[in-house]
């Protein structure tokens, strides 16, 4: 007869592995389903978020009072260690600012200044504009641009593509003696609304104020300046950079019951520009990311792995969470299972995406097909698996060779409405919010019952 306590061990990892079976997880699976569409509890987060907080930019009394809604959310749900962890954080404020059309017609123009940017002079600065279509024409036009304001009319065709208009932009138009530049929003549609976002200076140029106009006037000024018509603009920018200030990212978790050493991450970033409310970029993956864990929590499954949820500070302008985690966590990187993100909206996820930039082509190979065995587990949700970039708040940590997962949303409006004043909660579906929730948790607690690794 065996001893009993060989027949309790054998027992033990006989439930273990029944737990996460294919059909145990598929059950977790509906299970989470329906706890995500009875409670709705990243809808309601996220409406919270919006309506009583708004934007919150980095070093803003708002980005201060969402971390401690985050801490206090994560406590309510049952996680542990719930923390705060300090960094500094850039810290710019816009200011006043305007701009008009003096020449040929006279007319206020909108326009929002670009994180980072100086201001102008009290008076502002009056000049002539200049209309390029891209940096070639620029180079072209070289000194011919000189006490001039620089517009960069490009259409969309991709944000990683025509960004680099509102991260260059100024510093390019700078070399050539350029007094001001500006760029049209980077998106596929306007209806009249600008779109923010961080730029660039290079120490080798003089910095210059820059900020984006809208589509419908970046459009106009070219039209008019291929009639042969003189543009005449007067800019006021009260853009100033203070020095840094405090923030901090905010860590709770789950503790894996098995493996506590090995954590997966889940993640998204908690701040966002100064206009509209940040519902978009990135509440929605704030919220995913805590629901998530709550989901898991609530219901009493209890993953092997911690599961570890991070909102990081300083996304927008300065990725000073990342960085900061990194440094304060080196000694356990080597744990870090995975570090899921979330920064592309509030509709249906489409894909998640496995980041390994310092492996072989073929360990990404066997990576992504060990991925793959999650297929069934996340079958109800119709996501892909595939090889591709993770997100830019987990880009320090991944870089040092932590795998990455970026979780891609459908995106159809997404930059539409892309750092704008019209990134607000009313664009938010609540079926797509309960999905999105469950999938993420799903996905979290099917590799957290399993031995993966991807490194």
């Amino acid at each position: 007869m065996l001893p009993a306590r060989f027949l309790l061990t054998c027992l033990t990892a006989v439930c273990l592995s029944a737990q996460s079976s294919p059909d145990a997880l598929r059950a977790a699976s509906e299970r989470l389903r329906a706890e995500a569409s009875r409670t709705h509890g990243a809808y309601e987060d996220l409406a919270w978020l919006c309506d009583r907080i708004g934007h919150r930019l980095s070093g803003s009394p708002q980005l201060d009072q969402a971390i401690a809604w985050a801490q206090s959310r994560m406590k309510a749900a049952g996680l542990v260690n719930v923390h705060a962890e300090p960094v500094m954080v850039p810290h710019w404020v816009r200011g006043q600012e305007s701009a008009e059309l003096l020449e040929p017609a006279r007319r206020p123009l909108n326009i929002l200044g670009l994180g980072g940017s100086i201001g102008t002079p009290k008076e502002g600065v009056t000049a002539d504009v200049v209309v390029v279509g891209s940096f070639d024409e620029l180079e072209k036009l070289g000194p011919a641009v000189k006490g001039k304001i620089v517009l960069y009319d490009v259409p969309f065709k991709g944000y990683g593509h025509t960004v680099a208009y509102r991260h260059a932009g100024a510093a390019r138009a700078a070399k050539f003696g350029a007094v001001a530049s500006l760029v049209r929003s980077v998106g596929p549609v306007s209806l009249d609304t600008p779109h923010t976002g961080v730029m660039d200076y290079d120490p080798a140029y003089p910095k210059i104020p820059t900020a984006a106009v809208t589509i419908e006037a970046a459009t106009q000024l070219h039209r008019m300046q291929d009639r042969g018509e003189r543009i005449r603009l007067r800019l006021q920018m009260g853009a100033q950079t203070l020095p840094d200030a405090p923030s901090a990212n905010v860590v709770g978790e789950l503790r894996g019951s098995e493996k506590p050493e090995e954590v997966i991450i889940l993640s998204g970033h908690l701040d966002s520009w100064d206009v509209g409310q940040g519902a978009q970029d990135d509440g929605a993956g704030v919220v995913f990311s805590m629901e998530a864990a709550r989901l898991i929590q609530s219901l009493g499954l209890k993953p092997k792995r911690t599961i570890r949820v991070v909102l990081w500070t300083n996304e927008e302008n300065g990725l000073r969470g990342g960085l900061g985690y990194r440094d304060a966590h080196r000694a356990e990187l080597k744990d870090i299972v995975v570090a899921v993100e979330s920064d592309s909206g509030s509709e249906r996820v489409k894909t998640f995406s496995l980041d390994l930039p310092k492996a072989s082509a073929q360990a990404k190979a066997d990576a992504l097909a060990s991925l793959k065995s999650l297929s069934q587990a996340m079958e109800a949700f119709g996501a892909e698996f595939r090889l591709g970039g993770s997100g830019a708040d987990v880009s320090p940590i991944v870089a040092e060779g932590v795998p990455g997962i970026g979780m891609h949303h459908a995106a159809t409006h997404y930059f539409d409405i892309h750092h704008t004043h019209a990134d607000t909660f009313d664009k938010v579906s609540r079926d797509d919010m309960d999905f999105n929730a469950a999938a993420l948790a799903t996905f979290a607690y099917a590799l957290a019952q399993t031995d993966l690794k991807f490194r």
